[in-house]
């Protein structure tokens, strides 16, 4: 498979495959595609693992498009103003993104839900419970929100992160949820309760624009359906 990713910020990755090569995708995000390319609506691996899916932001079923009697051409569009990215999926290189950052994968790719061992993360870090976890092998695809800024954390090595601009991290990275010390701080700040600390080792993307900032600052201008 061969792939082009073009148009920021409202990229496109338009994937090239040869005969009998398949892509996954889980939220209909095909936009456009030669006409050999079969569709196969399927659970992919079950419902015990469709449902792990839908906790972590996704649909219950994968799209799977398959290349038919010749090469293919088949084309994704990120829902969001921002970027796509593409990652080298493989053993030891398994990464964890945002809920619905996973666009499209090459059929080697498997999705599951990734939980972090401090419930805390959960309950009040936003992103930071569950997740999705891309492992197996192959190339995926996805889509963050606005511009993205990267670091790398050493072991021991910690970064503190509003919840929502977490957008993907190594696997081999941790999440744990701190309180904002001091009451003014707290409630006068402006920042919320909590923040997220990501600590590695491993290799972190952070996004400038998530999509529920965005909708927090419209919120106001939207009638509330009251009288």
């Amino acid at each position: 498979m061969q792939y082009q990713i073009a148009g920021e910020p409202l990229p496109v990755v338009t994937c090239q495959l040869a005969a009998g090569e398949t892509m996954i995708t889980e939220r209909g995000s095909m936009s456009w595609m030669t006409p050999n390319m079969k569709m196969e609506t399927t659970t992919n691996g079950g419902l015990g693992k469709a449902f792990g899916r839908l906790l972590a932001g996704e649909a219950l079923f994968q799209n799977r498009y398959t290349a038919q009697g010749g090469p293919g051409l088949i084309a994704f569009v990120s829902s969001f103003p921002g970027s796509i990215r593409a990652f080298e999926i493989g053993p030891g290189k398994e990464l964890v993104v945002q809920k619905s950052g996973f666009l499209a994968a090459e059929a080697g790719v498997e999705l599951s839900v990734f939980f972090q061992k401090k419930l805390g993360s959960g309950f009040f870090g936003g992103e930071g419970f569950i997740m999705q976890k891309l492992s197996g092998q192959g190339i995926a695809f996805a889509e963050f929100d606005g511009h993205v800024v990267e670091y790398e954390l050493a072991a021991g090595q910690s970064l503190v992160v509003d919840t929502g601009y977490i957008a993907a991290m190594d696997a081999t990275c941790s999440m744990d949820i701190v309180t904002v010390p001091g009451v003014k701080n707290a409630f006068f700040g402006g920042e919320g309760l909590f923040n997220t600390v990501v600590s590695g080792p491993g290799h972190i993307w952070l996004q400038t624009m998530p999509i529920s900032s965005v909708a927090a600052v419209l919120r106001p201008f939207f009638p509330s359906g009251s009288n």
